[in-house]
């Protein structure tokens, strides 16, 4: 098995994190007050405040971190326990 790279990972994450804000929002503008989760992505991102335009790219902002910030503990936990439970190859003998 392969170790993951830790810049792809933290980036792929913090990507995926900043896009899944942005459809979050727009769904919310296209749907009516009572079916999106505003309050949930205001209790999320403290810094966000929902129909604030400008404070929008702040939450994109801290949704991105927050992805990243995963990724940055993902890889090296998961590389640790590849190599601690990684078979042996015929090569070390």
């Amino acid at each position: 098995m392969r170790r993951l790279n830790l810049f792809v990972v933290t980036w792929s994450l913090g990507t995926l994190c900043a896009v899944s804000f942005t459809i979050c929002v727009i769904y919310g503008l296209l749907t009516p007050h009572s079916l999106h989760m505003h309050d949930f992505l205001e209790m999320v991102l403290p810094a966000y405040k929902w129909g604030s335009f400008p404070l929008f790219f702040v939450g994109l902002v801290e949704s991105f971190l927050y992805g990243a910030f995963t990724g940055m503990l993902y890889v090296p936990i998961y590389n640790f326990f590849l190599k601690k439970w990684e078979p042996q190859s015929d090569l070390t003998r």
